[in-house]
């Protein structure tokens, strides 16, 4: 059974299992499939630069080697910040409970979504159903594996039900001119020769 999404609220605790909104699940999805002469699926490949060997899926795949051309596995590898600075890796959040604060809505409009979770709630206590059907959210920390970075979550309640979005908060950027331009029109002298002239044409 996977992991539940455990959040504590004014000192009580809610559990939710999860299933991930895509919109192949709420849309259903097309797959377009060529096929030969014989009406047989054909089989996605790629001709080599050598012009004559095929590579077809699940025959290649991405890797960090070394200055020898030696291969480095995934847990040797450390993650760094732009100043070189080594990072330290974020447990993961599922099953183990997370403290949620209370926010309004809004909050919402400055997140950068990159996914959606459908909740069933399987322990529910009424202080945070109450909070959730009054317009507001819970906010909490959400790291679905271990990572160097860790996402923000947004508990919501719906006619539908309980969702979680999932992404990292966003701070506008106002473009506007550093220095506003004042016009002025007191040192403009009217004159009388520029008259239009017909003739001119």
């Amino acid at each position: 059974m996977a992991k539940l999404i455990q959040i504590k609220f004014n000192g009580e605790e809610a559990q939710f299992s999860h299933k991930k909104v895509d919109r192949s699940k709420l849309y259903g999805s097309r797959k377009r499939i060529p096929l030969d002469p014989l009406g047989e699926n054909c089989l996605r490949c790629e001709l080599n630069d050598d012009g004559s060997t095929l590579i077809m899926t699940g025959m290649t795949s991405q890797g960090y080697f070394d200055n020898d051309i030696n291969w480095i596995p995934n847990k040797e590898l450390i993650g760094m910040d732009l100043s070189g600075k080594v990072l330290i890796k974020i447990p993961a959040t599922l099953g183990v409970t997370q403290e949620a604060s209370l926010c309004e809505l809004e909050m919402l409009l400055d997140l950068a979504v990159d996914s959606i979770y459908q909740l069933e709630p399987e322990e529910v206590p009424k202080s945070i159903q109450t909070a959730l059907e009054s317009g507001k959210t819970l906010n909490f920390p959400f790291n679905y594996r271990e990572d160097y970075h860790a996402e923000s979550a947004y508990l919501i309640l719906n006619e539908e039900g309980y969702f979680a979005l999932i992404g990292n908060p966003v701070k506008p950027e106002w473009m506007e001119l550093e220095q506003v331009v004042e016009e002025s029109f007191e040192n403009e002298v009217e004159d009388d020769n520029d008259d239009l002239d017909f003739e001119m044409f």
